[in-house]
């Protein structure tokens, strides 16, 4: 090879380099679990909603990224009626659809997007209401979306109508949750039309930030960035979720530089990486709680007396040491202290293995079994599960109660603890989906969610109609007044063992930058840039 051909070789191979790393600027997120499918709405896992709503679909209404403030998303602007029972949005116009190697877009994003993603949850005999069988809409249903939405109306291609039967104060906040994002009519209409539906699960198409690309279960998802994107197209190019279930291997590949950003730490290793100098580690006070939810239809676990005897007789001392490591706090309430009318007044369950004791006999319990079930995936509301499972076991020995510690892959967990008849005690927690405490108590404990989000399948008249009524007032001194008398009702019936409140710890890569700390506890990478 001449000299100068060698040098047009040389030159061509730093070009084609230099222009392969213009193209792929690739972001790793070490992802902790797999999501349950890509459409958000029949879900309420934010493992899921990380993998779909957030980086694929948009919302009518978004909240400003680190706070529960809501803005503009689908929607330019609404107007509510002087009787709150109309929500007229207008939409934004020359929205795109990200065109994928499955589906190609034939229009923008108009009403008819709108009223397919509500009405196929709202309807029982919608096409799609059932497009995979079992399907249960668990975030609409358990926030009585059913009862309250009369219907949602097209007005004209840029403008949709809610109509609702009663006022609901947090309306517009709960339309920026991740069940609550926008799907394509069209796509869903050509998979209908081909005889797959069940692909809108799998290959998903939104409006989002990215389009997806694919998905290798247990494994790893990839998608690109939406060059058609309405807001602009991401600093970052591609995005890899690397489904890393195991903390200390998360961990080990954020040291190495194989992932940017991992979440849910363990505690123990948090001063590691602080120290690491490669690495910036971000932290605030999660909106979250962790509890142990009994079956409130299976006895004995339909007695309070013996629910309140098992919560006295655990150590939360112990388990806030052991498993927490100084970042959580011991909870009394299920919503958190960062939260609008939280209850201080409430006094918790103390532990008192003794007292628990006896008020197990005065119920006539003896020689109890039970089950515990602990997650297999690190939450901030609970970073070791196994662990805590082990403490609660050791604690329940003591007043006679024998325990069985069971677990199941992450998705089959969630679905099976929904189940009416449950056999045990389940481990789980929440963070809030939109900042109003309607997202706790009415999600997680009213009585529409019995069979899905609320897993306690506790269903109290008293506790209910303070939380119904709740959701229909304006006034926040009102709201707060009657969300405090529900936090006595919950703990005079005690449906959880509320465990602790923990810190969130956020370790990336100091070549990540714009990434910002979800306050409702979602991993969000839009506007988020990658240092080469």
């Amino acid at each position: 090879m001449t000299k100068m051909k060698l040098l047009m070789a040389t030159l061509l191979g730093a070009t084609m380099l230099a222009s392969g790393a213009a193209q792929s600027k690739t972001l790793v997120y070490c992802s902790e679990g797999s999501p349950e499918g890509f459409d958000p709405a029949p879900f309420t896992a934010g493992t899921t909603f990380d993998a779909s709503s957030k980086p694929l679909y948009n919302r009518l209404v978004e909240f400003k990224r680190g706070t529960s403030e809501v803005m503009p998303g689908l929607a330019e602007s609404w107007e509510v009626s002087s009787d709150g029972l109309e929500y007229t949005f207008r939409l934004r116009k020359g929205v795109k659809f990200q065109t994928t190697d499955f589906f190609t877009p034939s229009r923008d994003f108009n009403a008819d997007d709108v009223v397919f993603s509500f009405e196929r949850q709202l309807k029982k005999d919608h096409p799609w209401n059932q497009y995979t069988a079992g399907i249960a809409w668990e975030y609409f249903n358990g926030m009585s979306m059913p009862d309250l939405l009369k219907a949602v109306e097209k007005v004209d291609d840029n403008t949709v109508k809610f109509v609702l039967n009663r006022p609901e104060a947090p309306m517009i906040a709960n339309l920026a949750m991740d069940f609550a994002s926008i799907l394509s009519a069209e796509y869903a209409a050509k998979l209908e039309a081909d005889g797959k539906k069940e692909l809108l699960n799998q290959q998903p198409v939104g409006t989002g930030p990215f389009k997806f690309v694919a998905y290798q279960k247990d494994a790893v998802i990839r998608y690109s960035a939406h060059e058609g994107y309405w807001a602009g197209k991401q600093p970052i190019d591609d995005l890899v979720f690397a489904i890393t279930t195991d903390a200390s291997v998360r961990q080990q590949k954020l040291k190495a530089g194989e992932c940017h950003v991992a979440p849910y730490p363990n505690p123990a290793d948090l001063a590691d990486l602080k120290a690491d100098p490669n690495l910036q580690v971000m932290e605030q006070e999660g909106l979250n709680v962790g509890y142990l939810a009994y079956n409130a239809l299976v006895a004995p676990f339909d007695k309070p007396e013996v629910r309140k005897a098992l919560n006295m007789a655990i150590n939360k001392q112990s388990i806030l040491d052991a498993v927490f490591q100084g970042a959580g706090k011991e909870a009394k309430n299920p919503i958190p202290p960062t939260m609008w009318s939280y209850n201080d007044a409430v006094k918790d369950d103390g532990y008192d293995p003794e007292a628990a004791k006896k008020m197990l006999e005065a119920a006539g319990v003896k020689d109890l079994k039970m089950k515990i079930w602990a997650m297999p995936v690190q939450r901030p509301y609970n970073p070791n599960a196994r662990r805590m499972a082990e403490l609660i076991q050791s604690d329940f020995s003591k007043i006679g109660v024998g325990v069985e510690i069971v677990s199941y892959e992450w998705g089959e967990y969630l679905k099976l603890s929904k189940e009416m008849d449950r056999d045990g005690a389940v481990l789980l927690g929440w963070t809030g989906d939109n900042g109003d405490p309607d997202n706790f108590l009415a999600v997680l404990l009213g009585c529409d969610a019995v069979g899905g989000s609320n897993r306690a399948q506790w269903c109290n008249k008293d506790f209910e109609a303070l939380v119904q009524k709740a959701k229909t007032v304006s006034d926040k001194a009102e709201r707060t007044k009657l969300y405090e008398d529900a936090q006595v009702v919950f703990k005079r019936e005690a449906p959880w063992a509320t465990i602790a409140h923990s810190v969130v710890f956020m370790p990336m890569s100091k070549k990540v930058s714009g990434y910002v700390m979800d306050p409702l506890g979602g991993h969000w990478f839009d506007g988020v840039d990658l240092a080469e």
